[in-house]
């Protein structure tokens, strides 16, 4: 009876194995498939409504004049209305600090044919990441163009990590290629100093850095734009005639980036290409659909 009791207890865990080995392979083909582009709400209708009879800080115009920058810190209401004005889907997003707000000041013919600019100066990468939905992924972008961490470095928004800021590029890199949009990762262009953080010596957390976004675009497949090799100085600051301050670049040093961006962009675009290629259904041609 035993015998019998245990070979019937064999034959069912068997049977489980046997079960297990075939759902595998599935499980598999679900793990390594791209996530499904989460819907973006585009009407007044698909989203939440404030509360005729409440009381409280939400507001269907939350971004009144005068709002103070304190009450705004990721500045979630500085292209607010802009975004909603757009029109049309851009074929790419600049998002940053400074150095890519002053880009289009600087240099507005690189921000042509669909590239738009949505850089605010002095911002840190955990406050680019609340705004990450909102400037970017809900405007449908073909790609965007990340690039901060300066601010990081100097402390703009107080003491942080390289983990800290590694999560939040991860976190914007992954949003984006949840949605369909392809990435391109932009490095921290070089500073040997920071005019307002005196003392600072910057230069070899700003190399660090850049050689964390380089290993981490590769890994994950994404673009990655190395202004930082073509601008950086035997000090590690960025080289003469490129920046007038020693962090930001001038017309000069714009005009070494825009190459390498427009570059950048195009391969972005072709590796999204031929990954819809691939997730696309196969078209059997008419001679043989019989």
């Amino acid at each position: 009876m035993h015998a019998r009791r245990a070979q019937r207890n064999g034959a069912l865990i068997g049977g489980m194995l046997i079960g297990a080995l075939v759902v595998s392979p599935a499980f598999a083909a679900q793990s390594t498939q791209a996530p499904t582009p989460v819907p973006v709400a585009t009407t007044a209708e698909a989203l939440p409504t404030v509360a005729p009879d409440a009381v409280s800080a939400m507001s269907s115009a939350p971004c009144p004049p005068g709002r103070s920058a304190s009450a705004d810190w990721p500045a979630m209401c500085r292209y607010r209305d802009a975004d909603r004005a757009l029109g049309f889907p851009p074929r790419a997003i600049f998002i940053g600090d400074s150095i890519t707000e002053w880009w289009l000041t600087t240099s507005p013919g690189m921000f042509a044919g669909g590239i738009v600019d949505r850089g605010i100066a002095g911002q840190t990468s955990p406050q680019i990441l609340l705004r990450f939905y909102q400037d970017v992924v809900r405007l449908h972008p073909r790609v965007v163009h990340i690039m901060c961490g300066t601010n990081d470095v100097a402390g703009n928004t107080g003491p942080t990590s390289p983990e800290d800021y590694a999560n939040a590029i991860t976190a914007m890199a992954d949003l984006a290629k949840a949605n369909g949009i392809g990435v391109v990762i932009g490095s921290i262009p070089p500073a040997s100093a920071f005019n307002w953080r005196p003392g600072y010596r910057p230069a070899p957390q700003i190399a660090a850095l850049n050689t964390w976004l380089k290993i981490f675009a590769l890994q994950r497949g994404f673009v990655f734009a190395d202004y930082y090799a073509a601008m950086v100085g035997p000090d590690g600051g960025m080289k003469p005639g490129l920046s007038g301050d020693g962090v930001h670049p001038n017309a000069a040093g714009y005009a070494v980036m825009e190459p390498i961006a427009h570059a950048s962009l195009a391969e972005a675009e072709r590796r999204l290409g031929e990954a819809n290629a691939v997730t696309a259904p196969r078209q059997i041609p008419p001679e043989r659909r019989r």
